[in-house]
């Protein structure tokens, strides 16, 4: 089995291991190599939004796609763990794109639905999965539903319907696992879990979310971070700024980290 075979299938079975899968998010080499250095990190998976905003680029896809591909590849060629990367709605050609990105070391990804119609979101996770098995690896798609992002002014009980329509989908058209951002009661986890089955829901940590054992008693695969540990990042360096102007320094528990 190549490395990239391995790493994939590394991947995968952490996504279906009865411990919950915790992956912060990263956007360049040193924050990738910061993160995979801390014990107990097992994978790395990439934010677009903070790897566009690194960039100067706002988030949506306006970063070219070539640009994307060649953060999210050397960030997978600085580590040895494997790097699932956020790759928006694909850039226009979801399998495609995955293809690029198996080329430089990528084996996983966020793809987007932007609740765009069901039988075209289909096609696109179909696609991804697809490029996976050309390339000869067990590719983990994380395919994302948007309705809890897009449905904030519906009936949460439509919203929920429609994530589980659309994730179950997923899952039939040969995704691995479903993500559904956004702030998920336990209730909502709950039902998430029981209509995809165990270790096939992917969740995202923000303030108030439930916390991490209990997602894993419940059964989720996986929670990552998305732009927030970048935000994390920011706030330290504006605290530090502050402190500078005002004429302070540097905190006394500042680690060398490179």
């Amino acid at each position: 089995m190549s490395s990239l075979a391995a790493k994939a299938t590394t991947l995968l079975d952490l996504h279906t291991a009865p411990a919950l899968l915790k992956v912060v998010n990263v956007w360049d080499v040193i924050s990738a190599t910061v993160v995979a250095d801390v014990e107990g990190t097992t994978a790395l998976a990439t934010a677009s939004h903070s790897i566009a905003a690194s960039y100067g680029y706002p988030d949506g896809e306006n970063i070219p796609v070539d640009l994307m591909i060649e953060a999210v590849g050397r960030i997978a060629a600085a580590v040895s763990l494997p790097v699932t990367a956020d790759l928006e709605a694909g850039y226009g050609d979801p399998g495609e794109t995955v293809r690029k990105a198996i080329g430089v070391g990528i084996v996983g990804a966020n793809i987007e639905d932007q609740m765009k119609p069901l039988k075209e979101s289909v096609a696109a996770v179909e696609a991804v999965v697809k490029a996976g098995e050309a390339e000869g690896i067990a590719f983990v798609l994380n395919a994302r539903t948007d309705a809890f992002v897009f449905g904030r002014d519906r009936d949460p009980a439509d919203v929920l319907a429609d994530a589980i329509e659309r994730g179950k989908a997923y899952l039939d058209a040969g995704a691995p696992v479903v993500f559904v951002p956004g702030k998920l009661d336990e209730p909502t986890v709950v039902a998430l879990v029981e209509a995809f089955g165990p270790r096939k829901l992917t969740t995202i940590g923000a303030p108030g979310s439930l916390p991490l054992a209990r997602q894993e008693e419940l059964g989720v695969a996986r929670v990552s971070y998305g732009p927030f540990s970048q935000q994390v990042a920011l706030t330290a360096l504006a605290d530090l700024a502050i402190d500078v102007v005002a004429g302070g320094g540097l905190p006394e528990n500042v680690r060398r980290l490179n």
